[in-house]
């Protein structure tokens, strides 16, 4: 190939994105005119599941989706907020850190959940028009096989909610009064009253878990349910931020810290 013909390969190759684009006077988002077709006609739940989704959602699909980002908004002083407020406390200076701080995080046991559950409940493969019989079987068979061999079971448990997540059940309201109770959260549901662990404690649905499961159910893609789940703790962690800069715990739990480690010498 010369070098003229690579560059004319080069100068014709395109690149496709449906996301959107901008102009002078224009913004498109997903084939909507922002300022014009977007602001001030739906929230911020709407705009995000246009996103990713690629189409605004009904009214029942946009109140179950802004549930599910409430719900995982906040949940106390969580190891990504004490990130989050430790990293602000050495650089107030840079919000952004502390936020990128409180959300890199984002794993199997705390906000990763999202993607863990969904994936796992995806990959029991439940038919669309299965009725309560068919899922209560493959939810009998998969819970004891995870007990038997020891296997976590992604959404499952909670270490402070030990005996039902209260956000499960106002989930599973919502998606019921919105008739939006897809077969992957009423999977999850009929795999809740048969999980265990490998001692016998019962291990409920927890809020990720649902989550995963209704966004799956919403058509979100499994690999952007992790982003959600951040996307919506981002959410409480700037909260957090703007409490410690007017009201600062960060530097006593730093001392805190210092305090409670007990340090050996190796020789």
């Amino acid at each position: 190939m010369t070098p003229e013909s690579s560059d004319s390969t080069s100068a014709a190759k395109t690149f496709v994105s449906s996301m959107g684009s901008s102009t002078k006077d224009h913004i498109n988002v997903q084939g909507y005119d922002l300022a014009d077709d977007l602001m001030g006609k739906v929230d911020f739940g709407a705009m995000f599941f246009l996103l990713l989704v690629g189409r605004l959602p009904s009214d029942a699909e946009a109140a179950l989706f802004n549930a599910v980002l409430v719900a995982l908004a906040d949940h106390g002083m969580t190891p990504s907020v004490l990130a989050a407020r430790l990293t602000y406390t050495g650089a107030p200076e840079a919000v952004q850190g502390a936020v990128a701080a409180g959300v890199l995080g984002a794993g199997s046991v705390f906000l990763g959940v999202f993607e863990d559950s969904g994936r796992f409940l995806v990959g029991l493969n439940p038919p669309p028009d299965a009725n309560d019989s068919q899922l209560d079987a493959v939810a009998r068979t998969t819970a004891e096989q995870h007990r038997q061999h020891g296997w976590r079971l992604p959404g499952f448990g909670h270490p402070v909610h030990k005996t039902g997540d209260p956000r499960t059940k106002a989930l599973h309201r919502i998606a019921r009064e919105h008739d939006l109770l897809g077969v992957h959260f009423r999977l999850a549901l009929q795999i809740e009253k048969y999980a265990q662990s490998s001692s016998g404690v019962p291990l409920p649905l927890n809020a990720g878990g649902a989550c995963g499961a209704i966004l799956t159910d919403l058509g979100i893609p499994t690999t952007s349910l992790r982003g959600v789940a951040a996307a919506s703790r981002v959410a409480g962690i700037v909260g957090h931020l703007a409490e410690e800069a007017r009201d600062p715990i960060g530097t006593a739990l730093w001392h805190l810290a210092e305090e409670r480690v007990l340090y050996v010498s190796h020789k």
